[in-house]
């Protein structure tokens, strides 16, 4: 069983930034892809970043490139997601999740149905 939990979410006026940590437990997570989505209020789950376990590459939605920058720290079993220039429209629950299949491709990671596991979710709050 693996537990995801994030935390960093929280209130942002346009322009600022923060850091988001999705920290797991019951399993190491080196060597699988890890993902980070958002669901805005009404809006369905959307794709933002996702990191190889494999070889720590990474990739981004085209919404949020140059903006955003997911990695991952295999010692603490941490994955990040740090977040510049938020915008309004970045206002969503951000979610952690996990794809323990050792064969998975990231040109595949943003699919949700991908992932095994799933964190909470934290809340980010970007006012104008």
């Amino acid at each position: 069983q693996v537990q995801l939990v994030e935390s960093g979410g929280g209130s942002v006026q346009a322009g600022g930034s923060l850091r988001l940590s999705c920290a797991a437990s019951g399993r190491t997570l080196s060597s699988v892809i890890m993902g980070w989505f958002r669901q805005a209020p009404g809006k369905e789950r959307e794709f933002v970043a996702a990191i190889s376990g494999s070889n720590g590459n990474t990739r981004h939605a085209d919404s949020v490139k140059g903006r955003f920058t997911i990695s991952k720290d295999n010692a603490k079993n941490t994955v990040y997601l740090q977040m510049n220039s938020l915008k309004p429209e970045d206002t969503a629950v951000y979610y952690c999740a996990a794809d323990l299949n050792y064969n998975s491709d990231l040109r595949q990671s943003h699919r949700q149905y991908e992932y095994d596991y799933w964190g909470q979710g934290t809340q980010v709050t970007v006012s104008s």
